[in-house]
């Protein structure tokens, strides 16, 4: 072999070498970074998870507050129905009995103002009389 040979033989040589060593250096590195990733992403997850209890429990108490506020709503609904129906049986009630009063009572209405028209067409027979002896006299 040549000088030029084994000149370029060892730069194919070292070549081959530096671009071992690279990769080497370079699975190094990423082996690294993936460990400092799962001590990352171990750390993240302890920190998250209380916060993801104190949500889960927040949850459930607005679940619980929610359900607690329907069954109001409800009861408060039950609570005006039967107002509601019973105001208007007390209404129907209250209207039976003045219809039933004003259709006993209508009769005595109806007497006493024939009674009082009666004395009044008196009362005024007596002024007429008396008025038409002052308009003679009047003179």
């Amino acid at each position: 072999m040549s000088n030029w040979a084994t000149f370029f033989l060892g730069v194919i040589a070292v070549a081959t070498l530096s671009t071992a060593i690279i990769q080497i250096m370079a699975l190094v590195a990423a082996g690294r970074l993936a460990r400092r990733l799962e001590r990352l992403a171990d750390t993240f997850e302890q920190e998250l998870k209380p916060i993801f209890g104190n949500l889960q429990s927040i949850g459930r108490d607005a679940s619980r507050a929610a359900s607690l506020a329907t069954a109001q709503v409800e009861r408060i609904d039950r609570a005006f129905t039967d107002i509601t129906m019973r105001m208007d049986e007390t209404m129907h009630l209250l209207q039976s009995s003045v219809r039933g009063a004003a259709r006993h009572g209508a009769p005595w209405l109806i007497g006493l103002r024939t009674a009082l028209t009666v004395l009044k067409s008196i009362r005024n027979r007596r002024r007429g009389s008396a008025s038409d002896d002052d308009d003679a006299l009047f003179i």
